[in-house]
């Protein structure tokens, strides 16, 4: 693949390094300023880890100009209808996760069938957990939203409130715990290092072309199938 990098903070050189590693070409390295036409030419894609006041903006614009995009920067999630809409009009493709580890993804199945399981247990008190650096901007992290919901989903009688700690470098740990006075059942995913999420928004940038695609699509449907929305 031929890749643009959008964002230079530490998940861009993630991506970067574990692009090169695998024989891809990064034909550019974007910082905000820089997110302009000429300088995506010949990109088959982009993949944009930049900040939540820029990313709606950023997605915009890639749409626009024909770039398919994977996109794993979060806290934008209000304005998810306006970019969808606008790809949509574009007939562009854009992959957003807020988590691209393949452990994630296995981690949100696995807490709607326990939401399931013990939605008339009501013995069982729950709650999340979730780490990650201290530079980390939004709180909490758009993935311990997304497994919120899905328990929620599954059991609306619980609230499953969320617990954010930031500091040091943890690249990201989510926790889901389900307790009572005599037993607990613990949920748990782990990042050791950036480079899970880089191999994985690289893993949904060839899905983006193979095909290609066409729409607004999760890592979920990437990895399990699903439509475009």
């Amino acid at each position: 693949m031929r890749i643009a990098i959008v964002g230079l903070g530490r998940m861009g050189r993630a991506v970067a390094a574990a692009a090169r590693a695998g024989g891809h070409d990064v034909i550019a390295e974007l910082d905000r300023g820089d997110v302009v036409r000429e300088r995506l030419a010949g990109a088959d894609v982009a993949i944009e880890f930049t900040e939540p006041g820029a990313a709606p903006g950023n997605l915009v614009s890639l749409a626009e100009w024909k770039v398919p995009t994977v996109c794993g920067t979060t806290g934008w999630s209000e304005h998810l209808a306006e970019v969808t809409a606008a790809v949509n009009r574009a007939g562009g493709a854009l992959v957003h996760s807020p988590n691209f580890a393949i452990g994630v993804q296995v981690l949100l199945r696995l807490a709607r069938t326990a939401g399931g399981l013990l939605a008339r247990r009501p013995e069982f008190d729950a709650y999340l957990l979730e780490v990650h650096h201290s530079r980390k901007q939004d709180t909490p992290s758009g993935t311990a939203r997304l497994l919120q919901d899905a328990l929620h989903t599954a059991d609306p009688s619980r609230a499953y409130p969320i617990t954010s700690i930031r500091s040091g470098p943890v690249p990201g740990n989510h926790e889901i715990h389900l307790e009572t006075e005599s037993e607990g059942i613990t949920l748990a995913h782990v990042a050791r290092d950036r480079s899970v999420f880089a191999h994985g928004a690289l893993l949904a940038g060839r899905w983006l072309l193979d095909g290609p695609k066409r729409g607004v699509y999760t890592f979920e449907d990437v990895l399990f199938g699903g439509a475009a929305r």
